[in-house]
C-alpha cells in the first residue's frame, strides 16, 4: 500500500477492503473491495489485467486508488473518477481511469468521453468501465457511441460478472497457493454474489422484443434497417456473453463465444452479417466454444417456431462404413432420452441433409437409409429443439427458458459425447525394424514392385 498518492493526484484514496463510505454509495463501495483484492491477490491481477493486454509479474508494482482527482484536471469536467490502476515495472509506469457502475445504472457514452480527455490530460493510458452490461471481449465497447470515437484513448469494459466468473474459476480451479488470499478471494465472491453489491446477469430483452415477434407472426417481413431487429439483436449479443460466463461457471472452465475472425474485431460487420440470418432464417445464432468438449455447443432461437435449438456437430468415424455402423456410433453416446432430441445427418456431394426423431432410430436405425442406400453420412448433428410457445416472446422468460434450457442440453447430452478421430499409424508387421526401411531393403521392394 503506497505511503502517499502521486504527484499528479490532487486527491483520492488507497482502495480498501473496508471502505468508509455512505451506505448508499454501492458503486464506490464494490469498485473499492474489488480493486483493493486486484492489487492484494496477484493471480486476480495478473487474471484480470491480462485480458486487456497487460502482463504483471512478480516485480510489478500494483497501486490503486478511488475517487480521484488530478492535478489538471479541468473545471469543465465536474465528473470524478471511481479509480485509477497503476502499474510499476522496469520498462515505466501504465494507467488506467475506472469507471463504475452496479445494479441498473448505466455507462454513459458522454461522460466516458470527458474522462478520455482527462486521461489525455494526464497521461493516462486506458479508461476501463464496469457495469452489468456485456461485452463479448473487454476490447470491444458496450456503448456504440464509445466505439465511434475519435478519440485515441482506448475504452476497455469488464461487467461485473466477468470479474465474478474470473474469482470464481480461479477458487475452483485451485490456482490460488496463498491461504490467506485464497479466503480473501472466497470473501470477495461472497461479496460479489450478493444482491447488496448490485452485480447481476442479463434477464431480460428489450421491450422491442416482443413488437419483433407480433411482426414475425403476422407474417411481415423484417426490414433491412428494424429498430426492433437491431435492438434485440444487440440484446441477444448481451445475453450470449452472459451465457458464456454461466457455462464458465458450471462447468469451471473458460467458456468463449465462437467467432470469425471478421466479426470478432468488427462489431459493425457482425451486426450485418447476423441482421441478415434474422430477416431471412427468422433465427438468432451463436456458438459456444467449450474447452476439451467434443464439438462447440450451437444454439439459434427461432422466431417463427418459437422454438430454441441447442446441438453440436460430430464427424461421422471413418473407420465405419455402413450408415448403420455409424448411426449406432453416435447413438451409443447419447445417454438421455427425450421427445424433443433430434439427429440430422450429412450426406457427401448435393444430397440434402435428414434428420430424424432420436426416438424413432433407436427403434429402426435403418429408416435413416431410405432413399440414401448408397452413401453413408459424414457428419451428425445432435441438437435438442424446444418448442416453448408465448414464453419465447416474453422478454424475461425468454432469456431464463434459454438459460435453463442451454445448460440441460450440455450436462445431458453434449457433455457424453466424443469426437472421433484417426487411430494412431501402426508399424507394419513385416517392416517392424529400422533395417527393414534401409536404402537397400528399399531398393530391393523397387526391384519386385509390380512384379
Amino acid at each position: 500500500m503506497p505511503d502517499k498518492l502521486p504527484d499528479y493526484l490532487a486527491q483520492g484514496e488507497v482502495a480498501r477492503l473496508f471502505p468508509v463510505l455512505s451506505t448508499t454509495s454501492k458503486e464506490g463501495r464494490t469498485t473499492s473491495i474489488v480493486l483493493a483484492c486486484l492489487a492484494a491477490i496477484p493471480e486476480f491481477g495478473k487474471e484480470v489485467l491480462a485480458s486487456i493486454g497487460q502482463k504483471t509479474g512478480v516485480r510489478t508494482g500494483v497501486d490503486v486508488y478511488t475517487e480521484v482527482v488530478f492535478t489538471k484536471h479541468s473545471s469543465e469536467i465536474k465528473d470524478r473518477p471511481d479509480g485509477l490502476i497503476t502499474l510499476k515495472n522496469r520498462s515505466g509506469e501504465w494507467r488506467a481511469l475506472i469507471e463504475a457502475k452496479v445494479a441498473n445504472s448505466k455507462l454513459e457514452a458522454d461522460q466516458i468521453e470527458r474522462y478520455r480527455v482527462l486521461a489525455k490530460d494526464n497521461g493516462v493510458d486506458c479508461v476501463i468501465t464496469l457495469s452489468n452490461q456485456f461485452a463479448t471481449n473487454p476490447n470491444i465497447h458496450p456503448l456504440e457511441e464509445v466505439r465511434k470515437s475519435r478519440s485515441k484513448i482506448p475504452v476497455f469494459h469488464w461487467s461485473w460478472m466477468h470479474i465474478l466468473t474470473t474469482v470464481d474459476l480461479l477458487l475452483s480451479q485451485g490456482r490460488i497457493s496463498d491461504a490467506h488470499q485464497r479466503d480473501m478471494l472466497n470473501e470477495l465472491r461472497r461479496f460479489l454474489s450478493h444482491e447488496s453489491a448490485g452485480v447481476k446477469g442479463f434477464d431480460r430483452m428489450p421491450a422491442q422484443w416482443s413488437d419483433l415477434n407480433k411482426l414475425v407472426s403476422s407474417g411481415g417481413t423484417i426490414a433491412v434497417r428494424s429498430g426492433a431487429a437491431i435492438v434485440s439483436l444487440n440484446a441477444w449479443h448481451q445475453e450470449t456473453r452472459d451465457l458464456s460466463l454461466i457455462l464458465s461457471r458450471l462447468t469451471e472452465t473458460g467458456v468463449t463465444e465462437k467467432l470469425s475472425s471478421k466479426h470478432r474485431n468488427d462489431v459493425k460487420q457482425r451486426q450485418k452479417d447476423e441482421l441478415d440470418i434474422l430477416r431471412k432464417h427468422l433465427q438468432l445464432r451463436c456458438v459456444l466454444a467449450i474447452p476439451n468438449a467434443a464439438a462447440p455447443v450451437e444454439i439459434s432461437a427461432d422466431l417463427r417456431r418459437r422454438c430454441l435449438n441447442v446441438g453440436m456437430s460430430l464427424r461421422a468415424p471413418e473407420n465405419k462404413v455402413t450408415t448403420k455402423a455409424r448411426l449406432n456410433w453416435v447413438l451409443r453416446q447419447i445417454k438421455g432420452e427425450d421427445q424433443d432430441l433430434y439427429i440430422r445427418l450429412h450426406w457427401p456431394g448435393t444430397s440434402q441433409p435428414s434428420q430424424f426423431p432420436l426416438g424413432e432410430l433407436r427403434e429402426n436405425v435403418e429408416i435413416a437409409t431410405v432413399g440414401k442406400e448408397h452413401l453413408s453420412p459424414r457428419a451428425f448433428h445432435v441438437f435438442l429443439s424446444r418448442r416453448i410457445g408465448a414464453k419465447f416472446t416474453q422478454q424475461t422468460n425468454f432469456i431464463s427458458e434459454l438459460e435453463r434450457i442451454v445448460p440441460e442440453f450440455y450436462r445431458n447430452i453434449g457433455s457424453e459425447l466424443t469426437a472421433w478421430k484417426k487411430s494412431a499409424p501402426r508399424i507394419k508387421g513385416e517392416k517392424s525394424l529400422a533395417e527393414d526401411v534401409s536404402p537397400e531393403a528399399i531398393s530391393d521392394d523397387a526391384e519386385d514392385f509390380g512384379r
